[in-house]
């Protein structure tokens, strides 16, 4: 039954699953060669005899797609090892995809040294190479670069305006010209809560943005009330320009949640088998009806509605 579900494919009965270029089970599987389409995959479970049976199959053109492939070590990632073959062109597009991921949980403390003068093209994990960023966008892309500091200095509350100062050594040092003040604050002056907001936001403004970005519990340090702001920035950046980054946020916060729609928020939780299942808030159809009568998603998940099965 699976093996005819898989030669369904060709007779246009496909069930409308998104395509694979590749299939393992326990190391053994099948590749797709080429940059054709692989089999559709559906909800049923193919055994490896199910797979093998394509070979097996008279159809010529699914034998010159496929080959046979079995890694000498189950632990190992297919999409890694074979990704790195020029045969495998889809799968070596999926590899360069996801290592083009970025993750970012920006550490204020790291951000407030002073790195070693060198400009360097993306953030790093914790944000501590903010400097060497700060000078490459300069260098590359100063036109670009003032208008950033311009945008970024009037969505933080209370900065006026944001430039930079040249150390003798070669360093770039940003300065923050609060309103308060007359004389410029630099960086590592700057509360945990300033500093982030502008990493974020440079994050955002990244001229060769990553196809995908992770972030990790931006509430940290940040003043509830700027959860809002900051989550609009996030969804402008993933919904409102071509090419920007898809954007991925775990949060602990409800306040961060509160500025979210159901369709934007899933709830992980791990089950008493140890392994963690995930729902999207849009699904309870609870939560549906009462966040469209006005109720905060956040403050019902702090109500444990987000957390009903």
């Amino acid at each position: 039954m699976a093996r005819e579900r898989l030669r369904q494919r060709r007779r246009g009965q496909s069930s409308g699953w998104p395509f694979s270029f590749l299939i393992l089970n326990s190391g053994r599987g099948l590749a797709w060669k080429g940059e054709n389409l692989g089999v559709q995959e559906s909800d049923q479970e193919y055994t490896l005899d199910d797979l093998l049976g394509l070979i097996d199959d008279d159809s010529s053109e699914e034998k010159a797609e496929t080959e046979l492939v079995e890694l000498d070590d189950i632990r190992r990632l297919g999409v890694a090892t074979l990704g790195s073959l020029k045969q495998h062109p889809r799968i070596s597009a999926f590899r360069r995809f996801i290592e083009g991921w970025h993750l970012s949980y920006f550490t204020p403390d790291a951000a407030r040294g002073l790195p070693m003068a060198g400009p360097q093209r993306h953030l790093n994990v914790h944000g501590d190479n903010l400097g060497n960023v700060v000078q490459f966008m300069e260098r590359e892309h100063p036109r670009l670069f003032k208008d950033v500091l311009n945008r970024i200095s009037s969505k933080i509350p209370g900065i006026k305006r944001i430039d930079t100062h040249k150390t003798e050594d070669g360093r770039l040092l940003l300065r923050f010209n609060d309103q308060g003040f007359k004389d410029p604050f630099f960086a590592h002056q700057m509360s945990d809560g300033t500093l982030k907001i502008f990493a974020y936001l440079l994050l955002l403004e990244d001229p060769e943005p990553p196809p995908f970005l992770c972030i990790e519990e931006p509430e940290n340090g940040l003043y509830h009330k700027l959860l809002s702001a900051l989550a609009y920035e996030f969804r402008e950046h993933a919904t409102g320009r071509k090419n920007s980054s898809q954007l991925f946020v775990t949060t602990h916060q409800p306040y961060f949640v509160d500025a979210l729609s159901p369709q934007e928020v899933w709830v992980m939780r791990k089950g008493t088998d140890g392994f963690s299942n995930i729902n999207r808030a849009s699904h309870n159809n609870i939560v549906r009806s009462m966040v469209n009568e006005g109720l905060p998603l956040g403050g019902l998940w702090y109500s444990d509605y987000l957390d009903a099965q």
